[in-house]
């Protein structure tokens, strides 16, 4: 068995963990309100900002034998440009202060996630980071525009509300094809072991934010929607 499909069998039940959230769930069910989505914005906003910096980092820290795999990091950076300012921009379609959402905190799950990420990055192995790159693009791929589909029609919210989502369903079908071939390039056994551990630890932490988003926003309403 090549690598990919071995990650994938390996993290089941971590991702059962993540898709078991309540507010998956409910979001499915029809049982959310506006507030629930800007909060889920806002978190997304929290940890998407620092994925070029996550990028960067592991770009530094390979070692000169996965030239390879940095040079796939490089795509994955041109890639991820601005993609925290499309997450604002929704807060805004949303009729939301997207300058208050910058300036926010993150809710602790959130931050846990983030400081995670930079602590496996820095102090393990920057392989560690595609752990986090499975849970990230796998969850969008099965849930990004079903969500958005569910979210748009209960809540009848404009198109450009929705950027953040809909591109992400997409852009990331194509995105986990690519970051399976790259995992299938990686056969050294320890190096496997370091992404199998990150991906369970990141299901669980990405989990813990959807288990979160019940708590209030804090963000103001600046109009009301047509």
């Amino acid at each position: 068995m090549t690598f990919y499909p071995s990650l994938l069998e390996q993290t089941s039940e971590a991702r059962a963990y993540l898709l078991s959230a309540p507010m998956i769930q409910r979001c499915f069910a029809g049982d959310f309100t506006l507030d629930h989505y800007v909060g889920f914005l806002q978190q997304a906003y929290h940890h998407v900002k620092h994925t070029l910096p996550l990028l960067m980092s592991v770009g530094a820290l390979l070692p000169e034998s996965k030239e390879w795999l940095r040079e796939a990091v490089a795509e994955y950076i041109e890639e991820e440009l601005g993609h925290q300012e499309w997450v604002l921009n929704d807060i805004a379609a949303c009729g939301y202060d997207k300058e208050q959402a910058r300036r926010s905190e993150p809710a602790f799950a959130t931050e846990l996630m983030v400081a995670y990420a930079y602590d496996s990055v820095r102090r393990v192995n920057p392989l560690a980071f595609f752990g986090m790159v499975l849970v990230l693009e796998g969850t969008s791929i099965a849930l990004a525009e079903r969500a958005a589909s569910t979210i748009a029609g209960k809540l009848q919210l404009p198109r450009k509300a929705f950027s953040y989502l809909n591109s992400h369903g997409a852009l990331d079908q194509d995105h986990i094809k690519f970051f399976e071939s790259l995992m299938n390039r990686i056969t050294d056994p320890a190096e496997q072991a370091v992404i199998v551990h990150a991906a369970r630890r990141f299901y669980h932490l990405y989990g813990d934010i959807f288990r979160s988003l019940e708590q209030p926003h804090g963000l103001h309403q600046l109009e009301l929607l047509a």
